[in-house]
């Protein structure tokens, strides 16, 4: 990062001054869209003399790794606004340095794409998906100017524009108050349909805010009528939680669905909007429950990350991956909220709810990472796991748990504390109200978080809200910082919910991935630690020539092997590593692997489990 703000969005600190200078304008046009790019073309008037740094973005907000956008960019021509080319050099594959210049540089380019998801550009005859730091080019220095962009949709198209920049007079001209609310304002460019609601932004405010959901999908007006109504459910369910809406600019809020079947499964979430994809359609209950779980943890985003925001990425930087401590909040809460709610809504039942909130537990208690990183440790891994970019192997399946995954847990084990400890006076929908109002609406300009929290500030309001500052320092040095966990069945046995072994007494020796592509059983990833066939010394790529004197000749046959078994017995395994034969023994255990479900599986709940019960996961509206 240099001094002077380089790929930093961090314009607070510029002149006001700036804001008089010439927009940046870019116009986005699409000659040949069957072949998936886009042409851009992009203004900077009013240029200082001193050399101009134009950068292609090689992360993105709601990312926490590095993309490098630039490898999809070509055919740039850089002129001074009137054809004349200029001289440029090239410092790095994502920067242009013009210099001179006659105070107008004018970029042209053409941008590939054709990935739908939260990331990526995608342009086809039906549509141009857009997020822009995949997509345009932008310039040091001018990150306080404001931008006009204009698309230009291909010739016979119904092209309608669903984004969060600011529209104008012309539907297909749209402005952004600076670099830093542009870069967040991903463009649906699609005949899609349109379904509208609205919401007060508190109860009795008097104010109200419009949610608009673009839906480019293959399916019926039924379809989307009911995504309709169930976003509508989730956005008044999660905003119970704080006890009001954020203030979007603009008044509104749009969630852009794209659900085709090319498109990748994912959600972004973004300021004012939010970015849905999948290739599942919604008349199918598996495909819908996950579409409309995304929504949820999506659009709480909205409170939580993109306003509740840790100082550690904000403001964001467009140059390198961001290296935040806190991700297990940032996404983990929003993780655990998103199963929440739809309980909450009504949208799913409590066997869902069980199964999900188990899977958390489970990954995390049994995962042999907690040896070596806390939760935040996780946080830290981000930059590792978010773009996935290597080529080598790791060591990931034993060191490293999502912090998706470990926040969600962190939030069931602080929540349910909370209500313990409180006789249900307290719980996290307090907290996070608290950190929402400290930190989460104070008002600053378009697109930038004015009070960031640290680590300390996370402490400091949980002690606030507990109203015990011992027990607060207590569970963030074991349970966040450090690497125990709570006593989940403790607290869930009293909610009426028993975790418990999801495989009793059944002989496990630990997951095998076996690959069938080079002839004999193969391990293809690496085994878990403090499993019997890693006690026994198998690993990846070793050759399975028999187990228990038997030939493994698809994946099912080590499961039926082991029903023969019980917890103790001995297996002997021939094996092939790198060509040389061995023979090994693997004492097996009981499966350890754990289940949560509800208890009225196999008793009634008594009444102070289902007060609990219906205190925790009820509807809050």
């Amino acid at each position: 990062m240099r001094p002077a703000a380089c790929g930093l969005i961090a314009f607070l600190a510029l002149s006001a001054n700036a804001f008089a200078q010439s927009a940046v304008t870019y116009h986005l046009s699409f000659p040949e869209p069957q072949h998936h790019w886009m042409q851009v073309d992009v203004r900077f008037a009013d240029v200082p003399a001193a050399p101009l740094r134009v950068h292609m973005s090689r992360s993105s907000p709601g990312h926490y790794g590095v993309y490098e956008f630039s490898k999809n960019v070509y055919d740039v021509h850089i002129d001074d606004g009137n054809g004349r080319e200029l001289i440029v050099e090239r410092p790095s594959a994502s920067e242009w340095d013009v210099a001179p210049h006659p105070g107008t540089v004018r970029v042209r380019y053409r941008v590939f794409g054709n990935q739908v998801d939260g990331t990526f550009l995608a342009v086809d005859p039906t549509h141009a998906h857009v997020n822009i730091p995949a997509t345009l080019m932008w310039a040091e220095g001018l990150e306080a100017r404001a931008v006009r962009l204009t698309l230009d949709p291909p010739a016979g198209s119904r092209w309608k524009v669903a984004t969060q920049l600011h529209a104008t007079a012309d539907p297909y001209t749209f402005t952004a108050p600076s670099l830093a609310y542009l870069i967040d304002s991903p463009i649906e460019a699609s005949d899609f349909v349109l379904r509208t609601f609205q919401a007060e932004q508190r109860a009795g405010a008097g104010v109200k805010e419009t949610f608009r959901i673009a839906l480019h999908h293959t399916g019926s007006d039924r379809d989307a009528d009911r995504l309709a109504a169930d976003i509508e459910r989730i956005v008044r369910e999660e905003s119970a939680v704080f006890g009001e809406l954020p203030a979007y600019e603009g008044g509104a809020y749009t969630f852009v669905a794209d659900y085709l079947p090319y498109a990748l499964r994912d959600g972004m979430e973004h300021r004012n909007s939010t970015i849905l994809t999948s290739p599942g359609g919604l008349r199918v209950a598996d495909e819908r429950f996950d579409i409309i779980s995304t929504a949820a943890h999506e659009f709480f985003h909205s409170w939580n990350v993109t306003r509740i925001r840790p100082r550690s990425i904000s403001p964001f930087d467009l140059e390198k991956a961001p290296a935040s401590d806190e991700l297990w909040l940032a996404e983990g809460f929003t993780s655990y909220y998103e199963a929440l709610t739809l309980q909450r809504a009504g949208l799913a039942v409590i066997a869902q709810t069980a199964e999900t909130l188990g899977m958390a537990i489970d990954a995390v208690v049994r995962s042999p990472a907690r040896k070596y990183r806390s939760a935040v440790d996780m946080s830290r891994m981000a930059p590792f796991v978010d773009a996935m970019v290597w080529g080598d192997q790791t060591n990931g399946d034993n060191t490293y748990i999502s912090y998706y995954t470990w926040g969600s847990a962190i939030a069931l084990g602080l929540d349910l504390s909370l209500r313990e400890r409180s006789g249900g006076q307290v719980t996290l929908d307090d907290y996070m109200r608290a950190l929402w109002q400290q930190y989460g609406r104070v008002p600053g300009p378009e697109g930038v978080v004015a009070h960031p929290f640290t680590m300390q500030d996370l402490r400091d309001r949980l002690a606030d809200v507990s109203h015990d500052a011992v027990f607060a320092a207590g569970f963030f040095d074991r349970y966040v910082e450090g690497r125990d966990v709570v006593d989940y069945e403790a607290l869930l046995g009293r909610a009426g919910m028993l975790l418990r072994k999801r495989f009793p007494k059944r002989a496990w020796i630990g997951p095998l991935q076996l690959s069938f592509d080079r002839g004999p059983a193969r391990i293809s990833t690496p085994l878990l630690e403090d499993t019997p066939a890693y006690a026994a010394g198998l690993d990846q790529d070793d050759e399975l020539m028999s187990l228990d004197g038997e030939t493994i000749g698809d994946p099912t046959r080590v499961e039926e092997i082991l029903r023969r078994h019980a917890p103790g017995d001995t297996l002997r395994v021939r094996l092939r590593r790198r060509g040389v034969g061995e023979e090994l023994v693997i004492t097996a255990r009981e499966d350890p692997t754990l289940e949560l479900v509800p208890a009225e599986t196999s008793r009634p709940l008594t009444q102070s489990e289902r007060t609990l019960r219906d205190d925790w996961l009820g509807s809050k509206r």
